[in-house]
């Protein structure tokens, strides 16, 4: 009998995501694979355009390497997670453990006891709004909110280093007790670790909480980049 000894996990991503599989070889462990599917997305990035994701994830759901053992099933987008909330596990079902960037941000959040926390988003206001509304309505305490003003998560994607830790340092606040950095498509595991340097908190970013609770909820141990990688809940 086939025995697989791999610990495999199914992601559906934006057809525009342009960061989302190099982000995962940095933080998926030795003995993970990560198999993709996406999903179409119209830009600009609006509630609208967000919304019509939900009916599409069925469908990518079930190509997902069909009849192989999933750990896991990641839906890779923050905004459009908040947007649809449980809407997301209802469409992709019950083959493993569905995990969105939004409520995996939540799980971070407790795990590392952080009730503060100073939103970034490369978004417009508007989207940006829709992950702060999100994190407020499940006890968060959200005491900034900077968004970068950008409507194409493909502009997202291509953002300079420099740029991304210079926002992020301009969107703390001395209140919180950890930063956020919204957006799948945003470059920002790479910059982890210098900004948690300069800020002396945690810096969360939509990837890296992804596949931290991704494989948190797996029990499966790995080493990543920034704080919250050292924290297990298991």
């Amino acid at each position: 009998m086939w025995r697989d000894k791999l610990s495999r996990f199914g992601l559906i991503a934006l057809a525009t995501d342009l960061t989302i599989e190099g982000d995962a070889i940095r933080l998926l462990p030795e003995g993970c694979r990560l198999h993709v599917t996406r999903i179409e997305f119209d830009n600009p990035t609006t509630a609208e355009n967000l919304r019509k994701t939900g009916p599409r994830l069925r469908a990518a759901a079930d190509i997902l390497v069909p009849g192989v053992e999933l750990k896991g099933i990641g839906f890779a987008c923050t905004s459009a997670s908040a947007v649809l909330g449980p809407k997301v596990q209802e469409a992709i079902g019950d083959r493993a453990p569905v995990t969105t960037p939004a409520g995996a941000a939540l799980r971070s959040f407790a795990a590392l006891g952080v009730e503060r926390v100073a939103l970034m988003t490369p978004y417009m206001q508007e989207a940006s709004d829709l992950v702060g509304d999100y994190f407020a309505a499940h006890g968060m305490d959200v005491v900034s909110r900077h968004a970068m003003g950008y409507a194409d998560d493909r502009d997202m994607a291509l953002l300079p280093p420099e740029e991304v830790i210079r926002f992020a340092l301009d969107s703390d606040h001395s209140d919180a007790e950890a930063l956020f950095m919204s957006c799948t498509s945003l470059p920002a595991v790479s910059v982890i670790e210098e900004i948690e340097a300069e800020l002396g908190k945690p810096v969360l970013s939509s990837n890296q909480v992804l596949f931290w609770s991704m494989l948190d909820i797996a029990k499966i141990p790995a080493t990543g980049l920034g704080q919250l990688f050292k924290v297990r809940t298991w």
